[in-house]
């Protein structure tokens, strides 16, 4: 029997946050005004894109006690984003990163519930935790938590976020004007949270919203954040580019959900991708070349090499050899809020490596950087991209990606307009919505399917 093709989701990061974009080139806009943001979704709204995704920076990145403004710095309030692009928007679905660490379960769920009302039923929640002290120097409560506690309060703040969404069954307002009866329950909204992280009771303020809960998101490659995501979450982004690690990956997390009592198909797996497009597939490796040097300056290079070598650099040639001196290992980092920081566990031995590598192909700094940094996850002409594409997700690689363009905000535009109706064409993605939640266009139950399952059966 010939097994049915996969469908794939697809769904747009705006950049900014942990990302490096070509801000220099003439086409860029401003990472800040709502025009970069509406434009930017109504792209991937008339691509019949899942979601719009937004990551979150709590803290302005440093760099040898200065901000490192080589990088996109700041972000303007997700919620207030998301809220105004859903007056813009009509299906998209509206998905933000917002910290577990250091917010509050009912201010959150607060805000999420909201965001449902106002946008029909397309909002979705990227659940993350904090892991350094720089970031908690914001926060009244500061500092930071060791991983497996960040975890822990995590998952005790989703389970109460769940218990006030689920504080509305949402057939409690009947508003009937013959006898003046505006809910059918006098307690609606009532709550009560005794935990270790957790001590709340009172009365959640907001209604049952279309969705009945947001969409989770989870984002974590550790063991822990694996878990977090078969037990709760209802899509994971994974960082591999490579077939074979995108498989071992995929196979990994959905084995886990049978514990939890749930299909493999009640979590989905979203790479984030990166692209470059051509007419031919030449013409695309040659672009993204350029690409790569316009992403990597010569101070750029520097900058990174700083996150190893844990020292400053500025007086070396970026097109010179790198420094015969060792990195220092101190616990104090020369660069303050990057995750980048935690993938060199041992510079010793990346600076051996890196020095290796620069000897035998003649690489100055600035070269090793764009070599051995993250390359495009697809580059080729449409056709050679939708192809790859499709090929990752039938061989249950992803289940769909999450696209992050070099370029603020018409980097999608030419994936929209040339790829994508290739997909359509090949029948493996929607040619328009058929549903208007962000659940529907996921293929993820309501939640309270089981619960009027359970009511009709008894």
């Amino acid at each position: 029997m010939t097994k049915p093709l996969k469908q794939i989701h697809l769904a747009a990061h705006f950049p900014g946050v942990n990302n490096t974009t070509v801000w220099s080139d003439p086409r860029a806009g401003s990472h800040i005004e709502f025009a970069s943001f509406a434009h930017f979704a109504r792209t991937a709204e008339r691509a019949k894109f899942d979601f719009l995704f937004l990551a979150e920076g709590l803290r302005l990145r440093e760099q040898g006690g200065q901000i490192y403004d080589l990088d996109v710095v700041g972000r303007p309030d997700t919620f207030t984003v998301l809220a105004a692009l859903a007056a813009v928007t009509d299906r998209l679905g509206l998905t933000g990163t917002i910290n577990s660490t250091f917010n509050e379960p009912y201010e959150v769920a607060r805000q999420f519930a909201s965001l449902d009302h106002l946008s029909g039923g397309r909002s979705a929640w990227n659940v993350v935790t904090s892991w350094d002290a720089f970031t908690g120097e914001n926060f009244r409560r500061g500092g930071f938590l060791p991983q497996e506690e960040r975890y822990s309060r995590a998952r005790e703040f989703l389970a109460t976020a769940g218990e006030l969404f689920d504080s509305w069954r949402g057939d409690e307002i009947v508003a009937d004007p013959v006898t003046g009866t505006f809910l059918a329950d006098a307690k609606a909204g009532a709550f009560v949270h005794r935990g270790q992280h957790f001590d709340i009771h009172g009365r959640f303020d907001v209604p049952r919203s279309p969705q009945g809960r947001p969409v989770i998101f989870q984002a974590g490659d550790s063991e822990e954040g694996r878990e977090f995501a078969a037990a709760d979450a209802d899509a994971i982004f994974s960082r591999y580019a490579t077939l074979e690690e995108g498989q071992a990956f995929h196979r990994d997390v959905k084995k886990r959900l049978a514990k939890y009592g749930r299909r493999p198909d009640q979590l989905l797996i979203l790479p984030a991708a990166t692209f470059v497009l051509g007419d031919t597939d030449a013409e695309a490796e040659e672009k993204a070349r350029e690409v790569r040097r316009q992403q990597v300056s010569g101070a750029t290079a520097l900058k990174h090499l700083e996150f190893v070598w844990n020292r400053d650099l500025s007086s070396y040639d970026p097109d010179g050899p790198l420094p015969d001196v060792d990195p220092d290992v101190g616990d104090q980092h020369i660069a303050r809020g990057r995750a980048q920081v935690r993938m060199y566990r041992d510079p010793l031995a990346t600076a051996r490596e890196w020095r290796e590598l620069a000897e035998a192909n003649n690489w100055s700094i600035r070269d090793l950087v764009i070599n051995t940094g993250n390359r495009q996850t697809f580059v080729g002409s449409p056709a050679t991209v939708a192809r790859t594409i499709d090929d990752f997700v039938q061989a249950d690689a992803a289940d769909g990606f999450i696209l992050v363009p070099h370029i603020t905000p018409s980097g999608l535009d030419e994936f929209a307009d040339k790829v994508v109706p290739l997909l359509q064409e090949q029948g493996v993605f929607r040619a328009d919505y058929e549903g208007t939640t962000l659940r529907d266009h996921l293929g993820l139950a309501h939640p309270d399917a089981a619960r009027d399952g359970e009511r009709a059966a008894s």
